[in-house]
């Protein structure tokens, strides 16, 4: 596995596996290059069940013990609408969550030495936060989570981890990385002459690999974009096995041009589509698997820059709803907000399906998602998108209360451009720190 491997040691990068008495000999002809001193007739000697994977490990003095993997791998069920997975599938996601858990330790106690703490108010409000995006409180949350076979407190220490790794790198990084005004110049300079060019707003999963490795790596990340496809969350993944430090906030690398990419990434995004899912992609140093947010073209306006007036018109289902009852209550719906005349009109429609009225101003386009993007482009003031939700939720449209489209391109944004650069200085550097953390620590697997 990716990072496992990289915590064990070569033996684990290859993979070896021979019984106690027999060794095996390696041809001089298939020895890789390395920095390694390896003779060419390599013999391996001894039992290497120290090699395989174990439930369990002492990082530091510190232990992860199996109930914190298992507890990790019920996160992962929760984010991916608990889609079961293959066994060798699952197998995969424990060594890789496993060696996530020695990361996030390896983090932890970073921090603890460079006396930060996190204040628990902290934790326990981002907590309560994740519990209300599945619209429930703290309380429910924490049995929802204990029926999936994790729990509160494996949320809260990734939680903690992600806090105290942010504020390490803030303090031993971030604070002596410095970005010129004279970088800041060249890629103005560069957006200008590239005026016109595209633009994509990029999520990644990256994992390492080494020429020795990268067959595996590959085939793991393939794995990956097998379950996003089969409707796990990028951003989850994203956060559980991504190794470049973007992978605190989903993995989301913000706005990119092609020029700013490995040429294979730039050349996949050119042929991308908002919304689309491609890798894994062969990048230096690993692969990548990529997410297409969004796209435009640089300093060019665009329809989706639009800022909205909208109206939502949202029916809930009664608790219980099949759905069969719920395409008949949604075809309904459809029906009688068909004719809505415009935002005038949609309370008496909204009253009479005895469903609830939301209005908003000041809604930038591109913050929605984009299928209702593709719809409200070409939506005339007045007119209602098609319905959309979910059959055992609810239903809902909006209404096209007013749009203000750009009239020029937006000049670039110094301050965006000067955080992209520190973003990426950081980044490198926090790569360079963990695997020096890695190299360092005292790792017993048992």
């Amino acid at each position: 596995m990716t990072k496992i491997s990289t915590l064990i040691g070569l033996s684990a990068v290859v993979s070896l596996c021979v019984s106690p008495v027999l060794a095996q000999t390696v041809p001089d002809s298939d020895v890789p290059t390395t920095s390694l001193s390896i003779p060419g007739n390599v013999q391996i000697f001894g039992d290497a069940k120290g090699n395989v994977y174990r439930p369990s490990a002492t990082v530091n003095g510190e232990i992860i013990t199996a109930t914190d993997i298992e507890q990790r791998m019920g996160l992962i069920r929760v984010a991916n609408n608990n889609i079961e997975l293959p066994p060798e599938e699952e197998q995969r996601l424990r060594q890789q969550v496993f060696s996530n858990l020695i990361d996030e330790k390896l983090q932890i106690q970073e921090a603890r030495a460079a006396k930060i703490d996190i204040d628990e108010n902290l934790i326990n409000e981002q907590f309560a936060r994740l519990a209300a995006r599945y619209k429930q409180t703290p309380q429910q949350f924490t049995e929802y989570l204990a029926s999936k076979g994790s729990s509160a407190a494996a949320v809260k220490q990734q939680i903690r981890g992600e806090y105290a790794w942010d504020r390490l790198l803030a303090r031993n990084i971030q604070s002596t990385t410095n970005v010129s005004t004279e970088e800041v110049e060249a890629v103005v300079k560069r957006m200008t002459d590239a005026k016109g060019q595209d633009e994509f707003h990029l999520a990644e999963i990256y994992l390492t690999a080494t020429p020795e490795t990268i067959q595996s790596v590959a085939e793991n990340a393939q794995k990956i974009v097998q379950a996003l496809q089969s409707g796990g969350s990028f951003a989850a993944y994203a956060r559980q096995f991504s190794e470049a430090s973007t992978a605190v906030v989903g993995g989301d690398l913000g706005w990119v041009k092609g020029g700013q990419l490995p040429d294979s990434m730039a050349d996949a995004a050119r042929q991308m589509q908002p919304g689309q899912l491609v890798g894994p992609i062969e990048v230096p140093g690993g692969v990548s698997i990529m997410l297409m947010v969004d796209r435009r073209q640089v300093l060019t306006a665009d329809p989706r820059d639009a800022v909205l007036s909208l109206k939502q018109i949202s029916l809930d289902f009664p608790a219980g709803t099949t759905p069969a009852r719920g395409a008949e209550l949604a075809g309904q719906f459809a029906e009688a907000t068909r004719g809505i005349a415009g935002c005038g009109g949609a309370d008496a429609v909204a009253q009479s399906l005895g469903a609830q009225v939301v209005a908003r101003d000041g809604i930038a386009m591109r913050q929605l998602p984009a299928p209702l993007q593709a719809t409200l482009i070409d939506l005339q003031v007045g007119q209602t998108t098609q319905p959309f939700g979910a059959a055992n939720e609810g239903v809902s449209v909006l209404v096209l209360c007013g749009r203000e489209l750009p009239n020029t391109a937006t000049a670039p944004n110094l301050e965006e451009i000067e955080g992209r650069l520190l973003e990426e200085k950081v980044n490198k550097r926090a790569q360079r720190y963990l695997r020096d953390m890695r190299r360092d620590a005292v790792i017993d697997f048992s």
